[in-house]
């Protein structure tokens, strides 16, 4: 089993102004090219104690692994919910559903700007279906793997780490949430809420 870096479904220069080559190309060459390094290490390593059967440190390995893991998955989903155009708004039955859970388009990029601004440290904003109440929901992971509501199918997801932005916003992190709106691919989240 391997895990690989997906390739951007743009060029490195094509979400500028709001997001720069230089930043984009960092944060997809290096930091998301890292999870997906140690993901691969750490199950090379359980695979490898496993068919030895020797000790692992279970704890440590998963909690890793889970790290790892997350930020890979969190990341690939972040590429793939950007686009250099934007869209605007939601159409069709997301912009229904959002409508239903939030009251509005403006109320629910409201609660999620504050949800993106007010992680503490590092992580994410996203906004989820849940499988059971089935509403839409907003939740914030710390880290890449902390805070997940486990049957919530990730719908949109903002990275708000410093890894993230820090080239082109430097500690502003308002203006990268601001920023955000202007590349949101809301067909791509109409496709994963479908």
């Amino acid at each position: 089993m391997s895990y690989v870096l997906p390739e951007l479904p743009y060029g490195y220069k094509d979400l500028a102004p709001y997001i720069s080559e230089e930043q984009l190309t960092l944060h997809h060459q290096k930091h998301h090219a890292a999870y997906v390094k140690n993901t691969n290490e750490i199950v090379e390593k359980l695979e490898k104690a496993r068919k030895e059967g020797t000790e692992s440190d279970m704890k440590s390995a998963l909690k890793s692994l889970s790290f790892n893991m997350g930020g890979h998955i969190l990341h690939s989903l972040f590429w793939t919910n950007m686009t250099p155009k934007g869209n605007g708004a939601p159409k069709g039955k997301l912009a229904e559903a959002i409508k239903n859970d939030f009251g509005s388009f403006e109320q629910f990029k409201k609660e999620f700007t504050q949800t993106a601004a007010s992680v503490e440290g590092s992580g994410w904003a996203a906004l989820v279906y849940d499988a059971q109440s089935k509403n839409l929901l907003l939740m914030q992971l710390e880290k890449h793997n902390v805070n997940v509501y486990p049957e919530a199918r990730i719908l949109l997801v903002l990275d708000v780490w410093e890894h993230a932005y820090y080239l082109d916003y430097k500690n502003a992190r308002a203006k990268f949430i601001d920023a955000f709106w202007n590349i949101v691919d809301w067909d791509e989240v109409s496709k994963r809420f479908k």
